[in-house]
């Protein structure tokens, strides 16, 4: 018995002198109508990220609010930005194509290129351009950067997603 208060007197002075330790709350939340919530991400803050996918499919990319996006678009900071890219994989594509992550402060930790229903590498003057800003380039097919982009803004990274739907769309 003396062991145990000995411990809890120990672990409450390691809480006092480190205090950028985060504590972990453990009871559940009650929501509105007086009911135990079942799991609480204790990782996320009160707002949840503003751009969320639900699914991706021949029609495009559907975000949780309904909207279906038939073509290209980069998902940056929170926001939705229609991507006009050449129809042919990689054919006319320059650094051009990337350019607003030129322009963006701050720059995205990771980017995540969803190339359509299959993965294909993009040359290596893009990857080295992206490289040169900064900014770490995951290539995979874009119902799997849908799936990472939805995991990794919920835990409030700095994250951006380019996506090309499964059939190619010229918003031109």
């Amino acid at each position: 018995m003396l062991a145990l208060a000995a411990r809890r007197v120990c672990t409450a002075r390691v809480l006092a002198t480190h205090p950028s330790r985060r504590l972990v709350h453990l009871t559940a939340p009650r929501a509105a109508d007086e009911r135990w919530q079942t799991l609480t991400n204790i990782l996320a803050d009160d707002n949840p990220p503003p751009v969320q996918v639900k699914s991706i499919s021949r029609e495009g990319i559907q975000l949780a609010d309904g909207l279906i996006l038939p073509g290209a678009v980069i998902f940056l900071d929170g926001k939705v930005l229609l991507w006009n890219v050449p129809s042919k994989l990689w054919q006319g594509w320059t650094e051009e194509t990337f350019g607003v992550f030129e322009a963006i402060v701050p720059k995205p930790e990771i980017l995540l290129l969803g190339t359509g229903k299959t993965v294909v590498p993009p040359p290596a003057a893009l990857r080295n351009y992206l490289r040169g800003l900064g900014i770490q380039l995951d290539v995979m097919d874009s119902w799997n950067a849908c799936s990472t982009y939805n995991l990794l803004a919920e835990e409030g990274r700095r994250v951006a997603a380019a996506l090309l739907p499964h059939e190619p769309f010229e918003w031109r």
